[in-house]
């Protein structure tokens, strides 16, 4: 058995005691089996590692299956209604690509990525996916998303998707179409994680398996939502792999332990435009990360026709042989028929040659990659839902395009197929024996076997037993009592113009939440390791920092009130430097109500600069997926994070967010706007359960803190515009009105007090949120009212208006195209840098003086 290595043997010096060695080992795998092998073959490697021997081992395992076909538990399915249904879902996502692009050539659509992943899904879809366990949420599958027309073909022989809808893929603005790939706030109750944009999916997979277990550890699954049995999948490119995101959470995977994590690579070693890796091995080079990251790791590379030849290859000059053949040569390979492969790799040596000289160069052509062979399939995905302390990655070969001859399999350009002529069309019915004449493939019609059929009775009957039909959304959850504001924020609300920065308001509003018996354990406080300068440290002992093996050590500051403490029931998630390692776990909570049932409240905290600019693709992520919960972009603004300089002051983020439409964003001043954006955002996200987010920007520039005005009611300050104070000079009316947010609304109000001084009557407006009232006065000029918007009722006339803000100039100018008075925008458009507070301030022309000015000119 292990013989087949001998060519590694070359410069043996001793090659009879090495024989001896190789077949003691063999006499060890037969009598007590692999288990025990392994076991003394690591009892060595840690003998030669105390000696100082450095074993040299490699992280790769030779080119073939790693699982042996004496190990394979028996197949449970009916393999020949499986190819016969794999045969027709394929036919059907190939024909709802073709028939788009013959009616828009435009529309575009992929064929080659599931012709090569099909019987991955299939056999997941058939075995694995569970919809349900006992009654609760089932199992998690990140799918691929270029995949996605063999989703819709499937759902279409279930009965889920019309006829009508394939016809319309891609087309979905007049209703009844479907989306380019899975996107779920266009398609709600279907799917569950966009993975459309490369490298996220993978990241969120290994954050939704430990938000399972963060839920389980302290409680709030539920009876029946976790057994201890659901399951996270996720099928993914090989190279897909590139992106560092696919990579970046492996070592989270494996040091906690997420035995309940299935990554499924999609190995046709090709990306849109050439070869993966040409001149190299791109799944050995992935088995060697994620075996080196700590992950179990299952090759699937053969299929069930190759056993034989592996059997009768006593020399190993088949996996020799393997093993050398570069990516780019097997690409060519995929490409060509069973003669060129004779001629060119089993001609390569007299006993490759040997081993297929019985087979004619069609059965040759018919060996199948083990990504393409059901039974090789499943063995590897129940072993990995074998419970064994490490995730799982299979590594399964497949040929792009497969099953679409020279037209597309293995070709450069398969990527890109998205049209096939008819010679084409009807050698792919051929191909997989499609009960279809020629009229029906030339017409590209959509096939559904009888109700009472074989077939789908089969398909219903899998799906059955499986808790139901995948993929599929939950939108809502149990709602969440929120306590009243003054129960937790009387503080914010009746302030005593106590000095305090609006971070550390924040803090307090959130340690109040904490202590509400039915929303405080919702509530999943989440920091990429900046919680002392946050000033939320004291949540390390009212909470605790989750962490499943608890806290094995004595941390350095035990006897202090704010030790760092670790808890296998903790609470807090502290992610380290991971920005993106943070933002999965805020999606993960905050898509929980549709994942998990169980509806979380989940507050990020980050440093604001780090935020968007380094992490827009995953914020971009979460509100496709409905995410619901809060971001806090922390020491905000450009000129109130004074010393950090450039590289971390923010200027441009609320401008960033303001582009998604399902986030609500806020630059509030004072403590009391802080409680009233979060009290209202509670109540949207856990009691109406709308599908919305909040972004607050909150200073580390303390000041004092004024109560709520008495003229000033929740909805103005939840309007994003409302009139904080007026200064009178003995005019009747205003000659000029100031705007402000953030810490700069201070500066706004010793202009106005300036102005006074000068016999200049000042308006001071609060703007909350800039975003929200350009969106109010979008609104109601397409309703055709632009009179009622909120800039219409509160800054209607000719008098002028400065507006001045933190962030570039382009944040307030949001409102330019609804007024008529003249408008000037004072921001901070420049790149950031450190100094004190006011100098910046007065650089960037954003202090009172500055604002004095820009109100003096505007009224020449």
């Amino acid at each position: 058995m292990i013989n087949e290595d001998r060519h590694f043997f070359d410069s043996d010096l001793d090659p009879t005691e090495t024989q001896e060695w190789v077949e003691a080992l063999e006499a060890v795998v037969a009598a007590d089996g692999g288990s025990r092998a392994r076991h003394l073959i690591e009892a060595l490697v840690g003998a030669a590692g105390r000696m100082g021997v450095d074993p040299g081992l490699p992280l790769t395992t030779p080119y073939r299956n790693t699982i042996n076909p004496q190990d394979q538990p028996p197949f449970t399915g009916d393999i020949t209604i499986e190819e016969r249904l794999s045969a027709i879902i394929r036919w059907n996502a190939l024909a709802m690509v073709v028939r788009a692009n013959r009616q828009d050539p435009s529309l575009g659509g992929h064929i080659a990525s599931y012709a090569s992943a099909a019987d991955l899904f299939e056999v997941g879809f058939n075995h694995c996916f569970r919809a349900s366990i006992n009654d609760g949420p089932g199992d998690l599958v990140f799918l691929q998303p270029h995949s996605a027309p063999g989703v819709y073909a499937r759902a279409f022989l279930e009965g889920r998707l019309s006829e009508s809808q394939l016809d319309h893929y891609r087309r979905e603005v007049n209703g009844g179409g479907l989306s380019s790939y899975p996107h779920p706030w266009l398609m709600p109750d279907f799917w569950q994680f966009p993975t459309g944009s490369m490298g996220l999916g993978p990241l969120q997979a290994v954050y939704q398996a430990r938000f399972m277990r963060y839920l389980a550890a302290r409680g709030l699954a539920g009876d029946k939502a976790n057994s201890g049995d659901r399951h996270v999948w996720g099928i993914f490119g090989d190279g897909e792999m590139d992106e560092p995101e696919s990579l970046g959470a492996l070592g989270l995977a494996a040091r906690e332990g997420l035995d309940n994590l299935t990554f499924v690579i999609n190995c046709n070693l090709q990306r849109l435009d050439g070869p993966v890796r040409g001149n190299g091995k791109i799944i050995q080079e992935l088995e060697g990360l994620f075996r080196g990251a700590g992950w179990n790791v299952i090759k699937v590379l053969w299929g069930s026709d190759w056993d034989a030849l592996f059997a009768r290859d006593n020399e190993g000059v088949l996996t020799e042989y393997l093993d050398k053949t570069l990516d780019g040569d097997f690409q060519t390979l995929a490409a060509t028929d069973g003669q060129f492969n004779r001629e060119h790799f089993f001609a390569r040596d007299p006993r490759l040659q040997a081993l297929v000289a019985h087979m004619t160069d069609d059965q040759i052509d018919r060996l199948r990659r083990g990504g393409h062979d059901p039974i090789k399939i499943s063995a590897a995905y129940l072993q990995s839902m074998q419970r064994n302390g490490r995730p799982t990655v299979i590594l399964a070969k497949t040929k792009k395009g497969y099953g679409m001859g020279h037209w597309g399999q293995g070709t450069m350009t398969s990527h890109q197929q998205k049209k096939l002529d008819e010679e084409a069309l009807l050698a792919f019915r051929d191909r997989f024996n499609l009960p279809l004449d020629d009229d029906a493939v030339k017409a590209l019609q959509f096939y559904r076997p009888p109700a009472d059929s074989p077939e789908m009775q089969y398909l219903h009957h899998r799906r059955e037993q499986l808790g139901g039909y995948l993929p599929a959304r939950q939108q809502t959850a149990e709602p969440i009592a929120i306590p009243p504001l003054e129960k937790y924020g009387a503080f914010a609300l009746q302030a005593t113009e106590r000095a305090l920065s609006t971070t550390m308001v924040w803090a307090r509003l959130l340690s109040g939440l904490l202590r509400d018996n039915e929303l405080g354990p919702r509530i999943v406080p989440i920091v990429a390791d900046e919680a002392r300068t946050f000033g939320i440290a004291n949540l390390f002992r009212q909470i605790g920092i989750y962490n499943p093996q608890g806290q094995q050590y004595q941390p350095q500051d035990a006897d202090s009130m704010l030790t760092y403490r670790e808890d296998a029931q903790g609470q807090l998630l502290e992610e380290g430097i991971s920005e993106a390692g943070a933002m999965a776990s805020w999606i993960a909570a905050g898509t929980a109500y549709s994942a998990h049932g169980t509806a979380m409240l989940p507050m990020y905290i980050y440093y604001s600069m780090f935020g968007f600019q380094r992490i827009g693709d995953l914020i971009w992520a979460a509100a496709e997926q409905r995410a619901r919960g809060f971001l806090l972009g922390a020491t905000a603004g450009r000129t109130t994070l004074n010393g950090e300089g450039l590289q971390h002051q923010d200027g441009s983020s609320h401008v960033f967010m303001a582009t998604i439409p399902n986030c609500r964003s806020w630059d509030p001043a004072f403590a009391y706007e802080v409680a009233t954006i979060m009290d209202r955002g509670m109540r949207e996200m856990l009691i109406e359960q709308r599908d919305v987010f909040y972004y607050l920007t909150v200073m580390n520039e303390a000041y004092p803190q004024p109560a709520l005005p008495d003229h000033v009611q929740p909805e103005d300050i939840l309007s994003g515009l409302y009139c904080y104070r007026k200064t009178t000079t003995g005019k009747s009316k205003p000659q000029v009105r100031l705007i402000g947010s953030g810490t700069i609304l201070l500066e706004v109000i010793k202009a106005a007090e300036k102005l006074a001084a000068m016999g200049i009557a000042a308006e001071v407006w609060s703007a909350t949120s800039y975003s929200e009232v350009e969106r109010d006065a979008q609104a109601c000029r397409k309703a055709g009212t632009p009179e009622k918007s909120r800039i219409s009722n509160c800054l209607s006339g000719d008098i002028p208006i400065v507006a001045a803000s933190d962030y570039v100039s382009a944040w307030p100018a949001r409102m330019a195209p609804y007024l008529d008075a003249t408008f000037t925008v004072l921001g901070t458009d420049d790149f950031g840098r450190s100094d004190s507070r006011e100098a910046l301030r007065a650089y960037f022309g954003v202090d009172s003086e500055s604002i004095v000015k820009a109100a003096q000119s505007a009224l020449c």
